[in-house]
């Protein structure tokens, strides 16, 4: 039997491996190279687990354009310069993974979530499973009988696994709802509000209510005063919360299988000075 899809969220493990190592870890050229290794070290991590038919490294901008417009505060806390020692490693990563077998995708016009998503909704149309290896929640929209998401959590050996059944015990809502859920109780690591004075127990029970934001809106009278203010002054802002964590589908085919290669990877870790990366990749057992 075929293994899952694994399709990561390269700039967000990236950001992590960067700020999880020290930038002191560099080449021979003295440039650091400790977001490619912790990075690369996750993906691995989970190739050792699940042993994917193929692993696709997605790259987007850190906020797509469209959701910008549609909110000017949409990741607006994450302006600063981006740490010069970061720069060079992205552009970097996906000739790397290249050498391991690892497919890199970008697109300028969404973000790597809604290249993550595709990707799973192609794999599940296919008859396949997959996997979405991320440390953002708003992936939760996407778990379902055959997707699950991997959640990069710090200090943690190994993602959590998170299915459609997780995040109804976690939140008590469905997956489908999660884009709701995030538009009515905000989300602050996207530069979200909210609605005002709705937090998350407030918005479960008005999704389990109602069934959607949609719903809630229409349904506005039954509310309390404080619910009730939220939606009636909100309205055409939520939705255009709920538009934001939505991820945008792309029509994207199914990628072929992609075996590791570990002859490559253990060269082009060499080439950067990471040694025992070389070695793990040589005795891994895939």
């Amino acid at each position: 039997m075929a293994g899952p899809l694994l399709a990561v969220d390269a700039p967000s493990l990236l950001f992590r491996g960067f700020y999880a190592l020290p930038d002191k870890i560099t080449d021979d050229k003295k440039r650091p190279v400790n977001a490619l290794l912790g990075a690369t070290n996750l993906v691995l991590f989970e190739v050792e687990r699940f042993k994917p038919r193929a692993v696709i490294m997605c790259f987007g901008p850190d906020a797509a354009p469209y959701r910008t417009e549609l909110y000017s505060g949409y990741h607006a806390d994450r302006a600063a310069a981006v740490p010069d020692g970061i720069v060079w490693q992205f552009e970097e990563a996906p000739g790397f993974y290249e050498r391991f077998g690892w497919r890199s995708l970008y697109d300028e016009t969404v973000e790597a979530d809604d290249l993550l998503g595709s990707l799973a909704t192609a794999e599940e149309e296919a008859g396949g499973t997959a996997l979405l290896l991320t440390g953002d929640r708003d992936m939760y929209q996407c778990a379902t009988d055959k997707v699950k998401v991997l959640f990069v959590k710090t200090g943690s050996r190994g993602a959590e696994e998170v299915d459609a059944a997780e995040v109804k015990k976690r939140y008590g809502i469905t997956p489908a709802q999660v884009p709701d859920f995030i538009a009515l109780r905000g989300d602050p690591s996207d530069g979200l509000p909210g609605a005002k004075g709705i937090g998350e127990k407030t918005a479960a029970d008005l999704l389990k209510r109602h069934g959607s934001l949609e719903g809630a809106l229409k349904n506005w009278s039954g509310e309390t005063p404080r619910v009730r203010a939220a939606l009636l002054d909100q309205a055409d802002e939520l939705r255009s919360f709920r538009e934001i964590a939505t991820l945008r589908p792309l029509g994207l085919e199914r990628p072929p299988d992609l075996p590791l290669d570990k002859a490559g990877a253990a060269d082009a870790a060499r080439e950067l000075g990471m040694n025992r990366l070389a070695e793990r990749l040589e005795k891994l057992r895939v």
